[in-house]
């Protein structure tokens, strides 16, 4: 069963995670997944200390990612419920784990999408998503040139899945990247 923890959550994070791009990006979907699991009314805690663990194994094993997770998630006492959804926003990618929850599909999409939206707002003269609008969003992903690492595809296949425009997500993946845009570093 999930006991929620940030604290341990973020020494996990910190323990297997040194990059601060890397750290950045797990409190930009964390902030990201709070905000919409609060406006949906889903579990606003859990969601959040998914999105803030999702790619725990990343730095460490970048060609094998989301192979070790499971067993950093299980020694750190996360339940597979849990290890389930970080499981889920490699699909198609690095694991066969298909989001079936809303919250495995928000994460699936919110994760590349927080990547846009972070790039799109170092090209901001305020380096900001404090003053980012959903359209300038929308001009960058239609570029893609931009932010070339990041997987359009994935972002609307998890808009599909959940049944959202491109615009709304977007818009819910901006006002909660807001609410720690400091932490961020946005």
């Amino acid at each position: 069963m999930f006991t929620p923890d940030r604290e341990r959550a973020i020494a996990l994070l910190h323990k297997h995670n040194q990059s601060e791009s890397l750290r950045s990006h797990a409190l930009a979907v964390e902030a990201a997944l709070k905000y919409i699991a609060r406006q949906w009314g889903e579990d606003e805690i859990y969601w959040a200390e998914v999105g803030l663990l999702h790619d725990l194994d990343y730095e460490k094993f970048p060609e094998e990612h989301l192979a070790h997770a499971p067993d950093m998630l299980r020694e750190a006492g996360y339940d597979e419920g849990f290890i389930r959804a970080v499981l889920c926003h490699g699909w198609s990618i690095c694991t066969d784990v298909k989001p079936e929850s809303k919250m495995e599909r928000a994460l699936y999409a919110v994760d590349e999408l927080c990547g846009l939206i972070t790039a799109a707002a170092y090209m901001r003269p305020s380096k900001s998503v404090m003053d980012m609008e959903v359209s300038s969003v929308k001009k960058k992903f239609k570029d893609k040139r931009f932010a070339a690492g990041v997987d359009r595809q994935i972002i609307l296949n998890g808009c599909e899945m959940l049944g959202i425009t491109l615009e709304g997500l977007t818009e819910l993946a901006i006002m909660g990247m807001r609410e720690n845009a400091e932490a961020i570093g946005l």
